[in-house]
């Protein structure tokens, strides 16, 4: 929704994801609804990480490790909207963006800040690739049961997740090559979250059609997110 505001010229919304919890603490019952936000986003954590050394007993060698690496950086994504939407909660809509660049001019000063920058950004966009992948290849249907999958409710899910993943990824991987820029220009100011990647993409030819996309397509996947809570095949 605020991606959306942004394409349609509220070009003074904040897009981070800090911006988009101050946007649903601004309304009523927000302050319960970000609250919930945190503590969900915190059991997502707990989930990955449980995941990361318990939950791929079945595979091994370089597959296993792939698994292991995925869930570890889905809890370190989880984390940090988790702390935004702390943040969020205990200041009352305080805590405004900018962490994210505060961060990665911290990483720079260290020895070997740039290549560390970089190295994540590669492993950002990496998640994005894999991200738009599986939203390409239709992997994301594993995840669905067979009232999932077929039937009418089964092709909307189809379509949800498709272009869901796929609009996903193309934002994490904005994101990624933000960092790796930053990385190879020495300039932290050229880092950001979701928030300098949605403006990054808002400044290009025909940008607030891309960006309405973008954001049509993460509404979408919210959408499949609801549909695997419903269908999840255990």
């Amino acid at each position: 929704w605020v991606a959306l505001q942004l394409a349609f010229g509220e070009t003074g919304r904040s897009a981070s994801s800090t911006g988009a919890l101050k946007e649903l603490a601004s309304q009523p019952f927000g302050g319960v609804a970000i609250w919930a936000v945190a503590l969900g986003m915190t059991l997502l954590v707990v989930w990955r990480l449980v995941e990361a050394f318990f939950g791929h007993e079945q595979e091994d060698g370089k597959k296993k490790l792939g698994k292991v690496a995925s869930s570890l950086l889905k809890a370190v994504i989880y984390g940090v909207v988790a702390f935004s939407a702390f943040t969020v909660a205990l200041r009352s809509g305080g805590g405004g963006g900018g962490g994210e660049d505060t961060l990665t001019a911290r990483v720079m000063n260290l020895p070997g800040g740039q290549v560390l920058v970089v190295l994540g950004g590669l492993a950002v966009i990496a998640y994005g690739g894999f991200t738009a992948w599986r939203g390409w290849s239709e992997k994301f249907l594993e995840h669905l049961d067979v009232q999932g999958k077929t039937g009418h409710d089964g092709r909307a899910f189809r379509i949800f997740g498709k272009v869901g993943y796929l609009a996903k990824g193309v934002a994490v991987g904005v994101v990624g090559g933000l960092f790796v820029y930053a990385g190879l220009t020495h300039d932290a100011d050229e880092g950001g979250g979701l928030d300098e990647a949605l403006r990054t993409v808002l400044e290009q030819p025909f940008g607030p059609y891309l960006l309405a996309a973008i954001a049509l397509g993460i509404g979408c996947y919210g959408l499949f997110c609801f549909a695997r809570a419903r269908h999840l095949d255990r």
